[in-house]
């Protein structure tokens, strides 16, 4: 009895140890977003010299209104999520149609473009700024959303291939088969019964291409010079340089440009860790 009361102490201590360890970590991490949400509430006397770390003594919403009328925000924001959805829209239909080809039919020339695609992520992305803004020149897309759109769905394309391959590769090809044989064609069979058991790999991309199209900056940098044009991250770096001496309304601004990628996140973190758990049971 007693050697299982002291095995049942050992445990509990241990639980006890592991539990604060993940608390604090928690805490650490949950801070920095906090702390911004602090941040965007104060002036720069408490920023800087009162009250650097804790709360707003008197919350200054006047921060949020300033960082709406005295700075294009909005028109940044919309830009940003234009271009953003739609690349991630674009990118993640050309890997699955892409990915599915390579994995279901079994010849040379599909083991040949996949090795050629998932090459390209090794491949970094400064070595193709100069041949980008050269193509985007001769598209006639120089100055517009697509010329952002456009290279961030090639970048993009290797990343989803990896993503996907593995998981198409893991659905039996039975599936296919026993429907071909109820008389149901290509497409319905696709998005009937394929398509729904992507759904986990689906959503891990669908969070990180939006989070990597969303805050993207130094091709946005070399193919935007319009200002009606700049996207969230081009002109919080304006923002900084224009308001240099007002920090509250700069803190509001990256609380605004921080809603969507939170949202996507809480939206689709479930489906996160499905695929991660399917990932780890296939392996």
């Amino acid at each position: 009895m007693k050697k299982i009361k002291s095995s049942e102490r050992k445990i509990k201590s241990s639980r006890i140890i592991v539990y604060t360890i993940m608390i604090l970590y928690g805490a650490i991490c949950l801070y920095p977003v906090i702390w911004m949400g602090f941040y965007s509430l104060k002036n720069n006397e408490e920023i800087f010299v009162t009250n650097p770390f804790g709360p707003p003594m008197i919350p200054q919403w006047g921060n949020y209104i300033k960082a709406v009328t005295q700075f294009d925000i909005l028109l940044y924001f919309k830009n940003s999520i234009w271009v953003s959805l739609a690349a991630m829209f674009l990118g993640i239909l050309f890997c699955l149609m892409f990915t599915y080809v390579v994995s279901r039919v079994r010849v040379r020339t599909t083991k040949a473009l996949h090795s050629m695609v998932i090459a390209g992520m090794f491949i970094p992305i400064q070595a193709v700024m100069t041949p980008l803004v050269v193509m985007v020149k001769n598209l006639h897309l120089t100055n517009t959303l697509w010329s952002l759109i456009v290279p961030y769905v090639a970048l993009s394309f290797p990343f989803g291939v990896m993503v996907l391959y593995g998981f198409y590769r893991s659905l039996p090809i039975e599936l296919e088969e026993s429907a071909y044989m109820e008389g149901a064609g290509f497409c319905k069979t696709y998005f009937r019964i394929i398509l729904p058991q992507m759904k986990s790999a689906v959503s891990v991309l669908i969070i990180y291409q939006f989070i990597s199209h969303w805050n993207e900056f130094s091709l946005a940098l070399i193919l935007i010079t319009k200002n009606e044009l700049k996207t969230l991250p081009l002109g919080l770096a304006g923002f900084y340089g224009q308001f240099s001496t007002d920090w509250g309304p700069v803190g509001a601004a990256l609380v605004i440009a921080s809603f969507p990628v939170i949202i996507l996140y809480v939206f689709f973190s479930n489906k996160v860790s499905d695929a991660m758990a399917f990932s780890g049971m296939k392996n």
